[in-house]
């Protein structure tokens, strides 16, 4: 089990929403009392959870000196799942599979906002590499907003291996890369599909690249030449809710 510290009114608050049971002990601010932090208090106290009421120098130190408004919660963090997870997931799915796979990215951040992404498109899971890659953390969770909770993830040591046996599965692997000569507008989504989206500054490895069935790139009409991966993302699986809405 593992327990890590959530603070901050939003993150709280999807705490309570996505996995309230997860939650184990809470901190609150002395000194303050306003409508939203009294309605966090007031929910935690209907869980059984009574709020330890102590000044802001012990809130910092528990937040680690972020920004925590006023309430630090401690959780058991959702745990990745396994290459054996996703290999039964994959084989006992209903529905045209859309997965994400995010090659070795490190940033936090860029990993809860596609996690949220991933949620709000209904992507049946998300593929993360074991090494040089970020796994759940509080920060991810903090971006998700309930999605760390929400979408499977999947952490394989191996992810060449995981794309061929996925291509095996009759799975098509489409990746991002700025090179490619096709748009994601010129490209059939409504297939069985796994997009697949690299590093910010780094994109594919070439292992991950050369799996790729087809890649694709965004139009890009500016002055800039790309866009921030998290972005990307969202536009590409934006794109497959599309099509497959026209398709139905």
């Amino acid at each position: 089990m593992k327990l890590s510290k959530i603070y901050g009114i939003h993150s709280v608050q999807s705490a309570l929403d996505y996995s309230p049971k997860k939650i184990g002990k809470a901190w609150v601010d002395s000194q303050r009392q306003d409508k939203r932090l009294t309605q966090l208090i007031d929910d935690l106290l209907d869980l059984g959870i009574e709020p330890e009421k102590v000044d802001r120098k012990k809130l910092d130190k528990l937040a680690d000196s972020n920004n925590h408004q006023s309430i630090v919660i401690e959780v058991e963090m959702p745990g990745e799942l396994s290459e054996t997870d996703l290999k039964d997931a994959v084989l006992t799915l209903s529905g045209t599979p859309l997965f994400l796979v995010l090659d070795n990215v490190q940033d936090p951040h860029n990993f809860g906002a596609c996690l949220r992404t991933a949620d709000a498109t209904g992507v049946h899971g998300v593929i993360i590499t074991k090494d040089n890659a970020t796994g759940i953390t509080p920060t991810v969770c903090k971006v998700a907003s309930g999605a760390a909770e929400t979408v499977p993830v999947y952490q394989v040591t191996n992810l060449a291996r995981t794309l061929r046996w996925l291509k095996d599965q009759g799975i098509w692997v489409m990746g991002a890369a700025g090179e490619a000569t096709q748009t994601a507008y010129q490209t059939d989504f409504t297939v069985p599909l796994a997009v697949v989206v690299g590093a910010e500054g780094k994109g594919l490895r070439r292992l991950t690249k050369e799996q790729c069935d087809i890649l694709v790139k965004l139009p890009m009409l500016g002055q800039v030449d790309s866009l921030n991966l998290s972005v990307a993302t969202g536009v590409l699986l934006y794109e497959a809710v599309r099509q497959r809405l026209v398709a139905v």
